[in-house]
């Protein structure tokens, strides 16, 4: 089994924050609002279906 590559991982990450604080930046001077952290987008994204698929239950309840 072949051993981690940590460097390697470090420095992913650290090209990751340096991408993401570059487009941040961007984002700023070009006056556009600051994007959804990851949490808040995916709180988001999961709240929309689940209140769609609400209805689409108790429609589905008249053919039983």
């Amino acid at each position: 089994m072949a051993t981690p590559n940590y460097s390697y991982e470090k420095r992913q990450r650290e090209l990751a924050k340096k991408r993401k604080k570059e487009e941040k930046a961007q984002r700023k001077a070009l006056g556009l609002p600051p994007e959804p952290e990851d949490g808040e987008a995916e709180a988001g994204a999961e709240g929309g279906p689940a209140e769609g698929g609400a209805p689409a239950a108790e429609g589905g309840s008249p053919a039983a």
